[in-house]
């Protein structure tokens, strides 16, 4: 299903299909909801606020994590609503009404928090529990982090990017990939426009973005994670080869060929964990994407150097 993110629109509406079909089997839907996150489809509020009375509780624990990804979106009073209906709705699992109460978490705090307490007189103690540690153990800076993620990819950008990078360490899994995504080409755009070592935080700080999108099993952004590996003439945070080796498929490995190329050219003995990172990443994708000797991509990597696909295989101990 991961696969299917990278297709987008023209695979919405199977998966919006599938996560609302209650004859299909759990694991199937379950899996078309976490798509429908990834792809950031919009339509997807709607089936899963529907999923939230769904029998299954995996069901519904996907559901609410699509839900929650609304929350601050245009229509997040509509996913509030129904989280707090969930959260509070004594019938149901006590699973479930804590998943809500930890979605609910990552909401303005001055609006949930008086549900959360009032919730600290259910009789059910796990949820009290629950609704007692969201307001005593949750960092404000949680609340404040993700804000600023929202206020970074809908106005301007913090202008130090480790504040950046702090706020994403926080707080990157509470927001929707799509403000994950639009992050990633405002750094790109101001990554431009410095040179030195500004630039190069600021590269630091995309890496970061990308790898929190890679952890959605997003592609939403994949694009630019192969242009970064392509063009790299010199070692790229770590964090690019993590987002490469999780999301990556058959388009990312002429571009991982393309700088594994370019590193062994004088590479230092210092810079060898980027040559085995390339080749690591490589490795998965191949794997992953069942690619062999006889599939395109490696024909056109072995007519442009000639010997690199044997010497990735060699060094990786594969095929």
């Amino acid at each position: 299903m991961v696969r299917l993110s990278v297709i987008g629109e023209r695979a919405a509406q199977r998966l919006l299909d599938l996560a609302g079909n209650r004859g299909a089997m759990p694991e199937a839907r379950v899996a078309a909801f976490r798509a429908l996150d990834a792809i950031g489809e919009p339509r997807a509020l709607d089936a899963a606020m529907a999923a939230l009375g769904d029998d299954h509780l995996t069901v519904v624990a996907a559901a609410i994590s699509v839900t929650r990804a609304f929350l601050h979106t245009p229509k997040g009073l509509e996913a509030l609503d129904r989280l707090s209906d969930t959260a509070t709705d004594r019938q149901r699992a006590t699973g479930i009404r804590v998943a809500a109460i930890e979605a609910l978490a990552s909401f303005k705090p001055e609006t949930v928090q008086p549900l959360l307490r009032a919730l600290q007189h259910d009789p059910d103690p796990v949820v009290v529990s629950a609704a007692r540690g969201t307001i005593d153990h949750e960092p404000r800076g949680h609340h404040d982090a993700a804000h600023a993620l929202l206020d970074a990819a809908e106005r301007a950008l913090p202008g130090d990017p480790m504040t950046l990078r702090a706020h994403l360490a926080v707080a990157a899994g509470t927001i929707p990939a799509t403000v994950l995504h639009t992050i990633v080409e405002k750094v790109r755009i101001r990554e431009g426009a410095e040179s030195g070592a500004p630039r190069a935080a600021w590269t630091a700080a995309r890496a970061s973005a990308h790898l929190a999108l890679a952890q959605r099993g997003s592609r939403l952004a994949l694009y630019d994670l192969r242009e970064t590996i392509e063009s790299a003439r010199s070692p790229v945070a770590p964090e690019f080869l993590s987002a490469l080796s999780t999301i990556g498929d058959t388009t990312c490995l002429e571009p991982v060929a393309a700088a594994y190329a370019a590193a062994t050219v004088g590479a230092a003995t210092a810079e060898d964990w980027w040559r085995r990172g390339l080749a690591d990443a490589f490795r998965r994708i191949a794997e992953r994407e069942a690619v062999t000797r006889r599939h395109a991509v490696v024909k056109r990597i072995e007519k442009r150097w000639p010997g690199l696909f044997d010497a990735l295989t060699t060094l990786l101990g594969s095929h």
